[in-house]
């Protein structure tokens, strides 16, 4: 699955995936992203699922959500509202083949993003998702 990415190729950065939102991060966007992530990274297995309290963080993280339900060798541990670092101790600690996080960092209130890991918290990078997409 692909998207015709345009200007929002600059949302994918060194460690993750971080831009204003709607205009360079977007449900279509996280959708596509997850997608590839959920059928060539973590193939098979459980799936972490977080967010934080950003406003455009709800409906991102349903968009990825849906992507991942889409995936019949996938399960997902919806966990809701969490911090990046949880997320990495609920891979370790429920086994997870990886996780989503619907985040921005430290990026202001208008932006947001996807931070995803891999088997045993270990980071994918923007750069990484790109190439899946």
């Amino acid at each position: 699955m692909s998207i015709d990415l345009g200007p929002k190729r600059v949302a994918f950065k060194k460690y993750d995936i971080r831009g204003a939102y709607p205009q360079l991060v977007d449900e279509e966007l996280v959708y596509v992203v997850v997608k590839n992530l959920g059928e060539k990274v973590f193939k098979k297995g459980k799936v972490i699922l977080g967010r934080d309290v950003r406003n455009s963080s709800p409906s991102l993280y349903e968009s990825a959500k849906k992507a991942l339900l889409e995936i019949k060798e996938v399960t997902i541990e919806d966990v809701g509202i969490i911090t990046t670092p949880m997320l990495t101790f609920l891979i370790n600690h429920l086994g997870a083949s990886g996780g989503v996080m619907i985040t921005a960092s430290h990026n202001p209130k208008g932006d947001n993003g996807i931070k995803a890991s891999g088997e045993g918290g270990e980071p994918i990078s923007g750069e990484e998702m790109l190439k899946l997409i």
